[in-house]
């Protein structure tokens, strides 16, 4: 069987892009390496994971929302499993998120500078389970007909004009095109021959469970000391930095005297580990392909750009590379796409990608054991204490700033589209779970109507009101939730119908005004 799509990596990103594959339609195939998804990282503590705005608005708009918030009961029946996940969950003020640990909250956040946010299920941020979040996208993706084979590792393969043979577990599979979504370490990076460059790493950071002799040794929370930082949450939860260069990261087995060993040296403490439950290694480099596509072949997620886990914007990252490259990579291969429609993946995330590695480096700057970051640390700690600090910060770390350059001047184009309240008792986000575009005519205007049904396969026409219209008269948005195209006042028939070709296809005739 020719599948249209393989898929190297059953993580996340791998699985929510079968799913945006198949509701174009397509034959999917995911081919992941281990054999059992259910590994001991994925689980509490360490695999409590942040979902941002973009993340929260995709599940939403795809039907998926509810299944990823639902509360899951924890290991010991007593309730959800989130409400441990981190220390700063359990303060009196509400924390947003941080920064290098610098935490900003939520009510110093001034939500009045984002306009083209309206109430929404979909909200700013969320905590989830690596493992739970795993197990739903899988489901989805089988229940949708996409085909999964654990224990199939991408060993190598060959492309050509028609399509990609790739091997895997010792079998062959044939697909038109190939996704690399195979994590840091990238086989389909490797092999294709993509150039990965950036900055090396300036420590070895740590998470593990351990047992203790002397819990009470240590503080709780974040610290910072003359040697690194170490985060202690009760009873036996440790994350350390250790300013290594990154000497230790998957260098040899992790032992239980050598993380006592570290632990004393950063903690200034003489603290005694009994027992070493679980371990795992991660430093900051920083390192971004320099090209998201060769030939039928492309990357997105870790495969595409690694950075420290500093801020958890890793996951974020990725599912929006699958969020954007999914629709197009379908209506490539459908035929349907305009010239340069699949380009426009590496045009629009590649800077993103870019901006969260930059953001994760201003992280290291800050956590150095040195004076001079721990000065910058005192003033940071201030400007995010202000309303306007806590803001920008809110802004980066939910990602509700994140805007693509469609090269129109309307501040609201090429962003999210806000979920509007229809009169009909709808909401935006209803009318993108087919996975198709979306017109939304607030004046129920007739050439608007006539200029959707030529796209009738692949843009939902919807006419009625809102509760709130923003001053709009119409917008168009593309199947990711992003804003092509809006009308204000008397919409510009040319206009609307030159953004339509340019996402959909299909070149039309001028469309008169009348």
């Amino acid at each position: 069987m020719i599948y249209d799509v393989l898929i190297a990596g059953g993580g996340p990103v791998g699985l929510f892009l079968a799913c945006e594959l198949r509701l174009a339609g397509l034959s999917v195939l995911v081919l992941e390496r281990a054999e059992d998804p259910h590994a001991p990282l994925k689980r509490l503590p360490f695999g409590m994971r942040g979902l941002s705005a973009p993340t929260i608005e995709a599940f939403y708009r795809r039907g998926l929302l509810d299944d990823v918030a639902a509360p899951k009961p924890a290991k010991d029946g007593s309730g959800d499993r989130a409400s441990s996940a981190a220390h700063w969950m359990h303060q009196s003020r509400r924390p947003g998120g941080h920064f290098a640990g610098i935490q900003f909250f939520h009510d110093k956040i001034d939500t009045s500078k984002w306009p083209y946010r309206l109430p929404s299920p979909a909200g700013t941020s969320m905590m989830v389970e690596m493992e739970g979040l795993e197990t739903i996208l899988a489901a989805r993706a089988e229940a949708m007909g996409a085909e999964i084979r654990r224990g199939f590792g991408v060993e190598s393969f060959a492309q050509s004009n028609e399509g990609v043979t790739v091997c895997a577990g010792g079998e062959t599979f044939r697909g038109r095109w190939l996704v690399g979504c195979d994590g840091g370490r990238s086989s389909v990076r490797k092999a294709g021959g993509f150039e990965f460059v950036g900055t090396d790493p300036e420590f070895t950071g740590y998470s593990a469970e351990i047992e203790m002799a002397d819990p009470d040794e240590l503080r709780s929370g974040r610290h910072y000391t003359a040697t690194g930082m170490y985060t202690y949450s009760p009873p036996g939860t440790i994350a350390m930095v250790d300013f290594d260069g990154g000497a230790f990261h998957r260098i040899q087995p992790i032992t239980r005297e050598h993380v006592q060993a570290v632990l004393r040296r950063i903690s200034g403490t003489d603290v005694t580990v009994t027992g070493l439950k679980l371990a795992t290694t991660w430093t900051d480099r920083a390192y971004q392909a320099t090209a998201y596509r060769r030939g039928r072949v492309l990357l997105a997620g870790d495969a595409a750009h690694i950075h420290s886990p500093l801020g958890g914007q890793g996951l974020n990252l990725g599912l929006g590379d699958a969020m954007n490259l999914g629709w197009k990579l379908a209506a490539t291969i459908r035929g349907e796409a305009p010239e340069g429609l699949l380009d426009t993946y590496f045009s629009e995330r590649h800077p993103v990608g870019a901006q969260v590695l930059d953001w994760s480096r201003a992280q290291v700057a800050l956590m150095r054991p040195s004076r001079s970051s721990r000065a910058l640390e005192a003033i940071i700690r201030d400007l995010v204490d202000t309303c306007d600090g806590a803001t920008y910060f809110a802004e980066r770390v939910w990602g509700v700033s994140l805007r693509y350059d469609l090269g129109d001047a309307n501040p609201l184009v090429g962003r999210s589209a806000p979920d509007f309240e229809l009169i009909d008792g709808t909401k935006l986000g209803d009318h993108l779970r087919t996975g198709k575009g979306l017109l939304l005519d607030f004046d129920i205007c007739a050439p608007l109507e006539a200029l959707a049904s030529r796209w009738s396969d692949r843009i939902t026409y919807v006419a009625t009101d809102a509760k709130d219209r923003l001053g709009l008269s119409a917008l168009l948005v593309r199947p990711d939730g992003v804003v092509a195209w809006v009308g204000e006042a008397e919409p510009d028939m040319g206009e609307a119908a030159a953004a339509a070709s340019r996402w959909f296809g299909t070149k039309l005739p001028p469309i008169s005004q009348g």
